[in-house]
């Protein structure tokens, strides 16, 4: 993964507790969007960083996290976030999958929601229940609209709550994969992975071509982008880097975590935060016990740098950005 050293000087040196050195003279404004990060990880800290990015949020707020796949346990806890959404005033909301699991259909996923406890925080309102609606996509290369949970309609600001880890398919999941898979329907999801070619679910698998990768992942960051549009920029970004296996929170049996927990960051600007994410994980300084290798060949072996340089380039962030602790 190509970066500036800028960048890697500005994560090992929170990482290590160190002052960076560098030869911007001291006056001059720090670069790129802010990301927020504090290394604690509970219910406090998640509506600390919250508060840190100044944003109000205003009338009906949707919080998109992930469920979880039956049998799997790295998703973001009820325990965890709960305190949040109430902080927010929030409704939790998600989509049903475009694979043959036990989240495909609105009754099946409702059923796991509540043996995961999500019930004890009001419940998830599965967005697509009542079927999706089409909006607008800035790049039209393979995505002629996006196709999204038609419940999306009802709220007026999201807040993009996602489990930082491993993916299968696009190397790694973050804020950009949560607003752009996680959003979309189950047709929606079936538009990206082909890369625009089919909305059947039942098609989809048997023809999904290994070259057509960055394809596949442009349409990812080309989704995200949508949904981010649609709010009108009524939306923020929270990363929880904790649990990080290489498989996502969509696989029931994922494999244990070999990297301890980093904390809880946040921005305004998605593409800022997942490459600050990206950046912590490929600084990181292997342990016993703690170790990165497993997570960055996963992201190396499906390319997932190239969701972040394709969101940059169609203009949905930045992949410069500053670190600010908010750790006393």
């Amino acid at each position: 993964m190509k970066r500036t050293i800028l960048l890697f000087a500005a994560v090992a040196a929170m990482m290590c507790g160190c002052k960076q050195q560098t030869h911007e003279p001291a006056a001059q404004e720090p670069l790129g969007s802010a990301v927020y990060m504090t290394s604690e990880i509970s219910p406090e800290a998640l509506i600390r960083i919250f508060d840190s990015l100044g944003v109000k949020a205003e009338g009906r707020v949707a919080v998109k996290i992930s469920t979880g796949e039956a049998g799997g346990h790295n998703y973001l806890k009820p325990e965890l976030i709960g305190a949040f959404v109430q902080h927010v005033g929030g409704k939790l909301v998600e989509c049903n999958t475009a694979y043959a699991g036990s989240r495909m259909t609105t009754e099946e996923h409702l059923k796991v929601i509540e043996d995961h406890g999500f019930n004890t925080i009001g419940g998830v309102d599965i967005m697509d229940a009542e079927g999706d609606m089409q909006i607008p996509v800035r790049d039209t290369t393979y995505m002629r609209y996006n196709i999204v949970g038609k419940h999306l309609a009802n709220y007026d600001f999201m807040v993009n709550l996602a489990h930082f880890k491993g993916h299968q398919m696009g190397g790694f999941g973050g804020v950009l994969k949560n607003a752009s898979i996680g959003v979309a329907s189950t047709a929606g999801k079936t538009y990206i992975h082909s890369n625009g070619k089919t909305q059947d679910a039942t098609v989809l698998w048997e023809n999904i071509d290994p070259a057509d990768q960055d394809k596949f992942l442009e349409c990812m960051a080309n989704a995200a982008a949508a949904v981010h549009d649609y709010f009108k920029g009524k939306v923020i970004y929270i990363n929880v880097m904790n649990n990080m296996s290489i498989d996502c929170d969509c696989n029931g049996n994922p494999a244990a975590p070999e990297l301890k927990d980093m904390g809880i960051l946040a921005s305004t600007d998605p593409v800022a935060l997942d490459q600050a994410c990206l950046d912590l994980v490929y600084a990181h300084q292997n342990a016993e016990g703690d170790d990165a290798t497993s997570l960055k060949a996963r992201i190396e072996k499906q390319h997932g740098i190239h969701t972040v340089e394709h969101a940059e380039k169609i203009g949905l962030g930045s992949r410069i950005y500053h670190l600010v602790s908010i750790d006393k």
